[in-house]
């Protein structure tokens, strides 16, 4: 005979794993609508009609559509966080082929997430949350930095303000997603994919020691 209190909590423990899962499932819903729709037009009807649940189970979990976004964020920086760190173990090559693989695979979702933080930051409510986000970015930010210097010092970089290095990342993808959706360069650039393998290539390779021919303060003749 199954002991009650054990019986109890397997119950337990599959009323949370149930609830999880429908939690996911929610989130996977609205990823999917928003990149289809935009977030204009999606609301927490339509994102309970698509998965077949009624809007008040979507508040049990989420009291607004800005904490459904807002988790979203979270979940994106939380995957790139612990896949910075492991590849952070291996080289700052492997780091920069992270950043630029998970920003440039998938360039609508890149820009659809820059602007719902940009909405979330100009309706506020989730401000915990944000912080959050923010403390993500610094730690990544932090670790990169730290590789960097290391890379430096031995001589693999070009010695610059660690920053410098961190930033033209962040420049080259940014650039990257904003040419992606130019309908302007869509016309020239017969093969968008391609095109983001290559600007992967030039980030991992760029920075590299001996590049430069001159100091960051150094002036012109």
């Amino acid at each position: 005979m199954v002991p009650q209190a054990s019986t109890s909590i397997e119950r337990a423990h599959k009323k949370v794993q149930l609830f999880r899962a429908r939690e996911q499932a929610i989130l996977d819903a609205a990823l999917e609508l928003l990149l289809k729709y935009g977030e204009d037009r999606v609301t927490v009807e339509s994102i309970a009609e698509h998965i077949n649940i009624g809007k008040g189970t979507i508040y049990k979990h989420f009291r607004s559509k800005s904490e459904i976004y807002i988790q979203l964020l979270l979940d994106y920086e939380r995957q790139l966080t612990e896949s910075l760190q492991e590849a952070l173990k291996e080289s700052s090559a492997a780091a920069a082929r992270i950043y630029f693989d998970v920003r440039l695979s998938n360039p609508e979702r890149d820009r659809l997430f820059q602007r719902l933080e940009e909405r979330l930051l100009a309706d506020g409510g989730v401000e915990e949350q944000i912080g959050q986000l923010h403390s993500l970015r610094s730690s990544n930010r932090d670790g990169l930095n730290a590789m960097i210097g290391e890379r430096i010092r031995i001589g693999a970089l070009e010695d610059v303000d660690p920053a410098y290095h961190f930033c033209i990342c962040w420049a080259l993808a940014q650039g990257a997603v904003e040419l992606w959706h130019s309908p302007f360069f869509s016309e020239i650039l017969k093969d968008k994919d391609d095109f983001m393998e290559f600007v992967k290539d030039i980030g991992i390779n760029m920075g590299r020691a001996g590049v430069l021919h001159h100091t960051p303060n150094s002036k012109s003749e």
